[in-house]
């Protein structure tokens, strides 16, 4: 199968897409700091949110969780643009927030990196609805692709370099528990684990940084399907669409030589024959 683009290369670090309640993709502009709105011929809409965009998912009540580079911000307009900082959580500015998501009770994950990749150096961190934030994993590398499965019992999260998905229990009384290998790519193969998601079949679907494709796991991490893209470094992928059957891709620009893959930055769409799970809200 091979995905097609739907944009131009808007942006320069394509990451998080999200199918938002309104019927659009957002996702963001790393390093640029913008969370970017794709419209319906193919352009996009931009909001400035400040040094990193890191990560968003939509509000229970309407607007948006959005990780920055050391925080959080909160929005409740449909637009993103009247953006509220809660209060850094580190003062380092060798460290940022890096890829999230949302658990089945409404409250948002998301991990960290160190900027120069030092092993060891990220972490993941949970907003509840109340304010309060947790550290709740320690010892990554680069925090990536978080998802549930369709009955919220098990979660998966990539740590890139490490080649590795992890697999956990999960409860809203536990959180993430029981961490265990449920896939690890060879070494000797192309691409890392960037973003992934989770269809409404249990399947895990990965981007591969390096990869030049997306894959599809089974729930016993049995490789089934191959997305294939014309560009080298794939971010993350998830489901939208009026019907959640369309898989949206998202690619960067990062770590390609000038004058090569010009399409790298833009969304990319397949159609893979399986729906998608709609998107888990902040409840706060």
């Amino acid at each position: 199968m091979r995905a097609e683009a739907v944009s131009k290369p808007h942006a320069f670090h394509a990451e998080g897409p999200c199918w938002w309640p309104d019927q659009r993709l957002r996702y963001v502009d790393l390093l640029a700091g913008d969370v970017l709105t794709l419209l319906d011929d193919g352009s996009v809409s931009r909001v400035h949110v400040g040094k990193v965009a890191a990560a968003l998912r939509p509000r229970a009540q309407g607007g948006a969780i959005i990780a920055v580079e050391r925080g959080f911000a909160l929005t409740s307009g449909p637009e993103l643009d009247d953006l509220e900082l809660l209060p850094e959580l580190w003062s380092s500015d060798t460290i940022r927030f890096n890829d999230g998501g949302c658990d089945p009770a409404g409250r948002f994950y998301c991990g960290t990196m160190a900027y120069d990749e030092t092993p060891g150096a990220g972490s993941l961190y949970r907003l509840d609805p109340d304010g309060r934030t947790t550290q709740v994993l320690t010892d990554l590398t680069i925090s990536n692709g978080l998802g549930w499965s369709p009955t919220g019992e098990t979660a998966y999260l990539n740590d890139t370099p490490t080649h590795a998905i992890s697999a956990f229990d999960w409860s809203e009384t536990d959180g993430l528990t029981e961490r265990r290998p449920f896939v690890t790519l060879p070494d000797d193969e192309p691409g890392n684990p960037d973003g992934l998601c989770v269809d409404a079949e249990g399947g895990v679907w990965v981007a591969l940084y390096g990869g030049s494709a997306v894959h599809r796991y089974t729930q016993d991490g049995q490789l089934d399907q191959v997305v294939e893209l014309p560009v080298t470094n794939v971010t993350a992928c998830t489901f939208g669409g009026d019907d959640l059957r369309t898989l949206y891709i998202t690619s960067t620009r990062e770590n390609v030589p000038d004058g090569e893959q010009p399409s790298a930055g833009a969304v990319f769409t397949c159609t893979p024959g399986v729906a998608g799970l709609p998107a888990l809200t902040f409840a706060g």
